[in-house]
């Protein structure tokens, strides 16, 4: 593992301009394990020892995201850096954020209150790695371990009960025992932790390499503090194919692919999720259930109940739940027929039959509600037999009703 880290050039230069002004600073945390990992990281975030208004007096171009924290966001062309001063967190009433925050000159005191030792080193080009916490050996083991005590790292925060399960997920690691035993004491407290938060590190975790460890929330003991119905999600919990595209509608309708659609609904609803996660989710889980016959006027009609972008997911979700065999040779066949429909041109939705609304009217159908059923029928005529979808021929189906 290579102990050099190549940073971006506005990060070096905010940290070297910190420098020069006699102030300690080094990219910290996430970015720092990703880059130790060999991996990209999203964010580069810095740690400092001089203050807001310090920070804010070496930079031309600043905005106050957190100062009341320590972090001011340092402007590099268009792209913000955050610099954080050193802190000491102080009571956590809330199970989620410290009540204040004292700032420290002391880089080690910033470090002991993170989360886990692979988040809680810093490096410099001029120091190189600083990691009190053996946070590279844990790197080079594959653990993830609190910093310090774990009864009082997920005290403060119990979210990070959860972290620690994605972060096994994301990085294929183990959770060190002491950790694990203390998930479990400390679930209780996720109650008080916002359903969006907990739903961002689900879907993280189940948009991972490693899916199946969504299993981890409820071997722990989580599940019950999450929601009501994502602790009734039926066991055994379904086998998740990592090789499913990482999309988060996606994931989620494989993790409750047992699922009746309501409940399946009901899991994200509780969580406090997007409606357009919902909608997808409750669809897919309502159609992964349900046999699709080799025919053409019947892939057309179920290719007509979706998007393009969501039938195609639900051949996936098909293909990573069923097993060699029959059903798996029947939905290769769909595929095959999917893709000559497509080919076809074939008419799959109202928008593309050869006559709209206004043409209905002007042959003597009655405004409204009429209009909208009679439009509905010649579809479903037209998934039937496609090439009647011409204006000549609908108007004779019209006619002969």
């Amino acid at each position: 593992m290579s102990k050099v880290i190549e940073m971006p050039a506005p990060v070096e230069q905010i940290i070297s301009q910190l420098n020069v002004h006699g102030y300690q600073a080094y990219a910290v945390g996430g970015c720092v394990r990703d880059s130790l990992l060999g991996r990209t990281p999203e964010d580069w975030d810095i740690t400092t020892s001089a203050r807001p208004e310090e920070v804010k007096a070496v930079f031309r171009r600043t905005v106050d995201t957190g100062i009341a924290h320590g972090t001011v966001t340092v402007m590099v062309g268009k792209t913000g850096y955050e610099v954080t001063t050193y802190r000491i967190d102080g009571k956590y009433e809330d199970g989620r954020h410290p009540k204040q925050v004292t700032f420290t000159p002391s880089l080690e005191e910033d470090l002991k209150r993170r989360d886990f030792t692979i988040n809680a080193m810093a490096y410099s080009q001029k120091e190189g790695i600083v990691d009190i916490f053996g946070g590279v050996k844990d790197l080079e083991a594959g653990v993830i371990r609190c910093v310090g005590s774990p009864i009082e790292r997920f005290t403060e925060d119990a979210l990070r009960i959860l972290r620690a399960v994605r972060f096994s997920a994301q990085l294929g690691f183990e959770i060190e025992a002491n950790t694990y035993k203390a998930i479990g004491e400390i679930a209780p407290n996720l109650g008080r932790v916002s359903k969006e938060r907990i739903l961002a590190e689900l879907t993280k975790l189940l948009l991972s390499d490693h899916p199946e460890r969504i299993t981890a929330v409820y071997e722990a003991g989580m599940a019950p503090y999450i929601s009501p119905r994502f602790a009734a999600v039926a066991k055994p919990l379904p086998h998740i194919s990592p090789i499913l595209p990482k999309r988060k509608h996606l994931r989620w309708a494989a993790f409750l692919q047992n699922e009746p659609e309501d409940a399946a609904a009901g899991v994200l609803k509780e969580l406090k999720s997007d409606n357009d996660t919902i909608n997808r989710v409750r669809i897919l889980t309502r159609w992964c259930k349900m046999k699709i016959i080799p025919d053409k006027a019947a892939v057309r009609r179920i290719m007509s109940r979706m998007t393009p972008e969501l039938y195609d997911d639900l051949i996936l979700l098909k293909e990573s739940i069923l097993a060699e065999g029959p059903e798996r040779e029947r939905l290769k066949q769909v595929k095959r027929l999917t893709a000559e429909i497509r080919e076809s041109g074939d008419c799959l939705y109202l928008r593309d039959l050869a006559l709209n609304g206004r043409d209905l009217m002007e042959a003597g159908v009655a405004p409204g509600k009429a209009v909208g059923d009679t439009l509905e029928r010649l579809l479903e005529q037209v998934l039937e037999e496609p090439e009647k979808n011409t204006r000549e021929a609908l108007l004779e189906m019209l006619r002969t009703g």
